[in-house]
């Protein structure tokens, strides 16, 4: 029974060991190997690996691109103003041992290539305006700081990948008096268009009234030309038709003469008998007149 024990006892140690000293290395990692702090061998290989338990432990590099973000900066353009860029950097770990001796973790690494981010953004962007930064047109500024870092990174084991600009702006207070400068002048843009629409509509509306009065005044001197025109013209037949029988126009005219002056029931005339006006009334239907009662 104690052999058993002690068998037992003995392999749970061997594979308590065994789980101590395998670890593997992920394809996208490279893996350090260290005894009490000292480097003993750096993994490139992805798999199962050994280690001295308890004397020596690994620590993990991702081989993968990795990004940094750098504080923004203050920059002095060419033309005297300020501007704040805010910048990321892209890099890959290619000496994990280097890397481990010089920088360790993120944070130290971030504490060691800030300075060398704003000082190359410093050296490069000072020397354009604040228009060509703002704009984007900067590829040889970006190339410059590209350089700079590159030749930074090789001493910490990085190789610097990428370095862009996120944004590229004036700081807030020199904005927010820029931003109330525009205001102001598209305010003004905006009256100027409002006066000068109010003027072009004025002129409209008046050409309009004037082409309106010409065309009204126009069409009463036509219409009174054709009044005129019609009116001679009835006038001419009148004066051809009473030509061609002047006793029966005289007696048409008559008619009409008796229609309006008897048109009421009630109308009483008071006339001598042998007025012109009873002619028609006194001709007998032969063409004499009638003998008085």
């Amino acid at each position: 029974m104690n052999r058993i024990f002690i068998l037992g006892g003995a392999l749970v140690v061997i594979a308590f060991g065994l789980f101590l000293s395998l670890f593997t290395v992920h394809q996208a990692q490279t893996a350090l190997v260290v005894q009490f702090g000292d480097p003993r061998r750096v993994i490139t290989e992805p798999g199962l690996h050994f280690k001295i338990p308890l004397v020596q432990d690994v620590i993990y590099f991702d081989k993968r691109i990795l990004g940094l973000d750098a504080q923004p900066e203050e920059i002095l353009t060419t033309d005297r103003r300020r501007l704040v860029v805010d910048s990321f950097v892209r890099y890959r770990i290619v000496d994990p041992l280097l890397y481990y001796q010089t920088v360790r973790t993120e944070a130290q690494l971030r504490n060691n290539l800030s300075p060398s981010v704003a000082n190359a953004l410093r050296g490069a962007f000072g020397k354009l305006d604040a228009t060509a930064i703002v704009s984007g047109d900067r590829p040889a500024a970006m190339q410059a700081v590209s350089v700079v870092l590159e030749e930074n990174a090789k001493r910490l084991g990085i190789d610097i990948v990428d370095v862009r600009i996120k944004r590229a702006d004036f700081p807030e207070a020199i904005g927010q008096a820029i931003f109330r400068r525009m205001q102001t002048e598209r305010e003004r843009e905006a009256k100027e268009q409002r006066a000068t629409g109010a003027e072009l509509g004025e002129r409209i509306r008046a050409d309009a009234e004037r082409q309106r009065t010409i065309l009204l005044a126009d069409a009463r001197r036509q219409s009174e030309i054709l009044r005129g025109e019609g009116d001679a013209s009835r006038t001419k037949i009148f004066a051809e038709a009473a030509n061609q029988d002047p006793e029966f126009y005289a007696f048409y005219r008559s008619l009409q003469a008796y229609g309006k002056a008897l048109q009421q029931s009630d109308t009483t005339m008071v006339l001598s008998p042998d007025s012109e006006f009873f002619r028609y009334f006194n001709e007998s239907p032969g063409g004499s007149r009638a003998p008085r009662k």
